[in-house]
């Protein structure tokens, strides 16, 4: 039986931005149904439906939409959470690591989008958001692995978003910065170290521990999360909390040399 109330679909929601933004969509009126890799043992957040997914899976993916179909009867937006960091020098990260990380940060969310569209198609409407993030437009050494998914998923979304449009569907991004989670505790580390980037690598976690522990908090990306789901004129891309707004106008008004120097500069880096 389809569910009355709009549903939402989170992915990676056990923890951080995926579980407060269940808990946002709960409070705006959504059923929501919320998924991690192994979910039993947690307690969802109320109102909050948990789910088994692994996006790195065609299988898992096709499964989990099907499942929420049978469930609620529709799903009206897909927020495509669930992610992983990385760090270390490209020098440092194997071929395979890069391929790991992008099949869980790109590859993962278009076999949920491709699960989903045909569905919302079929309905006349819905939309996906894909969490981006500022180093979707900007650098940052030591996380090439990373800042490249997130530039492919911006890539990917725009011209998506112009492919369905017609449909009454919306691709939409959300950009966060730096957000207080364990998102850098649970990055993966190189997996072929250099000793001649040691000391940079100890640099930039010292770099990156500021930067988090001074970040939004994710409630605040769960907001523009629900803000894009629910906007009657939907914009393509939202940034969440003030650092985020002013590194994606930077980035579009510093001059280029100006924005090298800052980016340097930020990393301790020399010159």
């Amino acid at each position: 039986m389809a569910a009355t109330r709009p549903v939402a679909l989170v992915t990676g929601a056990s923890s951080g931005i995926g579980k407060e933004t269940a808990r946002a969509f709960v409070a705006a009126g959504f059923d929501v149904v919320g998924t991690g890799r192994k979910t039993s043992g947690l307690t969802p957040p109320a109102g909050v439906t948990y789910l088994d997914l692994d996006v790195g899976s065609d299988d898992s993916a096709t499964a989990l939409v099907a499942e929420v179909i049978e469930r609620f009867g529709r799903i009206d937006v897909l927020v495509n959470n669930a992610g992983i960091g990385a760090a270390g020098a490209v020098e440092e990260n194997s071929v395979a690591q890069a391929q790991s990380v992008l099949n869980i940060n790109v590859f993962g969310v278009m076999r949920m989008t491709k699960a989903v569209l045909p569905h919302m198609r079929a309905r006349g409407g819905g939309r996906v958001i894909n969490i981006s993030s500022v180093l979707g437009v900007a650098p940052q050494p030591f996380m090439a692995l990373y800042v490249a998914s997130k530039h492919a998923l911006e890539g990917y979304s725009e011209s998506l978003d112009h492919e369905v449009r017609e449909h009454g569907i919306r691709i939409l991004l959300v950009q966060p910065a730096y957000t207080k989670t364990s998102f850098d505790t649970n990055a993966a580390q190189p997996d072929t170290p250099l000793p001649l980037y040691a000391e940079r690598r100890r640099i930039f976690d010292e770099v990156i521990a500021e930067a988090m522990s001074a970040g939004d908090d994710p409630a605040v990306v769960a907001r523009t999360i629900v803000t894009a789901a629910t906007d009657k004129k939907p914009k393509l891309r939202y940034t969440a909390g003030p650092l985020a707004a002013r590194v994606t106008k930077a980035r579009r008004l510093v001059p280029v040399g100006v924005f090298d120097k800052q980016i340097r500069k930020n990393n301790r880096l020399p010159g």
